[in-house]
């Protein structure tokens, strides 16, 4: 009985262990083809369903998209690639 506990409480943790790691991440991306009032919201709409995200704060000035995420879930090159194919190239910034 006590193996079976100790061998329970090992494949416990073990498929726990990925959410422990998981992280909330903001990550900035510059955003291609913006050139009217509602790019804008057309970026924020196809960043903010990508499964995972949070948060997403679009500057038609800057060009650019701040967007927060669960990195468990998703990744910037998927949320870049959800812009992308709205139309508005997007890719990380350092």
């Amino acid at each position: 009985m006590k193996k079976s506990l100790h061998a329970l409480a090992l494949i416990a943790s073990v498929t726990a262990a990925p959410a422990a790691f998981a992280a909330e991440r903001t990550v900035t991306f510059a955003v291609d083809n913006m050139t009217c009032a509602s790019c804008p919201y057309i970026v924020k709409t196809s960043m903010a369903a990508v499964p995972g995200v949070t948060t997403v704060a679009v500057s038609f000035e800057a060009k650019s998209a701040t967007v927060t995420f669960d990195d468990a879930k998703t990744t910037p090159d998927a949320i870049a690639a959800a812009s992308t194919n709205a139309g508005y190239p997007a890719r990380q910034t350092p």
